[in-house]
């Protein structure tokens, strides 16, 4: 494989052959026919669902750039506890707070209504201004809070609510990286309109942190969580 004199400085060809006395490094993988490997592979796979499991989640259409979603099949139901989780809002005299479910909750009878985005047609113009106007009505069946929740950071839901005149009547909650909102398995993903991952629509009674009454809605539209079918819920329970 080598030709020249002595000292001379010399290249091996890179198809120089192996001597038949050097040692050889087995190959990584068997090295049966293809037939006997796609024996074995589809015997090691026998029982093995590749499958997510059903309950975990399921697709549903989207349009623009996603052509599904995945949406959280386990939404909160009726009789569960509130998932542990905490909120930003501004208080009456512009501080900023934080408040937790527990301290929300424990003990007490809230209403919690929740909207996909601040200042959004719907959300302005139906459901807060809704809850803000029957607020006393409410209020007067036993209901020690109400609050407003969204995927919105604090100083776009006090600002937003003070543009409806919400005042101390509803408290403005800020679920700025949803995490309450994905522990209820109610996040609505909004992706293909700029959006991000938001809140499905929906309003709840809460008594003592355990969910009493549920009017949760297909995505954003409004059609069972309204002030108004809050209020015929507690009066039917009276």
């Amino acid at each position: 494989a080598m030709r020249g004199s002595p000292g001379q400085t010399h290249h091996t060809s890179h198809r120089a052959t192996q001597s038949p006395n050097s040692a050889r490094t087995p190959p990584l993988y068997p090295t049966f026919p293809l037939s006997q490997k796609m024996q074995a592979m589809r015997g090691a796979m026998r029982g093995v669902s590749t499958r997510a499991p059903a309950l975990c989640t399921r697709m549903v259409p989207s349009s623009g750039a996603h052509a599904t979603r995945q949406v959280a099949s386990h939404a909160i139901a009726v009789g569960d506890r509130l998932p542990s989780a905490a909120f930003k809002y501004f208080d009456t005299e512009g501080n900023m707070k934080e408040v937790d479910t527990e301290a929300l909750c424990k003990g007490k009878k809230v209403v919690i209504f929740a909207v996909p985005g601040a200042f959004t047609p719907t959300c302005s113009l139906k459901h807060l201004p809704g809850f803000v106007d029957r607020a006393d009505e409410i209020k007067a069946k036993g209901v020690d809070t109400i609050a407003c929740l969204s995927v919105n950071d604090a100083f776009v839901m006090d600002a937003w609510g003070k543009s409806v005149g919400a005042g101390d009547k509803i408290m403005l909650l800020a679920d700025g990286n949803a995490v309450f909102t994905k522990a209820c398995g109610v996040e609505l993903d909004l992706t293909d309109k700029g959006l991000g991952i938001r809140s499905r629509r929906f309003s709840m009674l809460v008594d003592d942190q355990v969910v009493k009454v549920l009017n949760l809605e297909e995505g954003g539209a409004f059609t069972v969580s309204s002030a108004d079918s809050i209020l015929e819920a507690l009066t039917a329970s009276a």
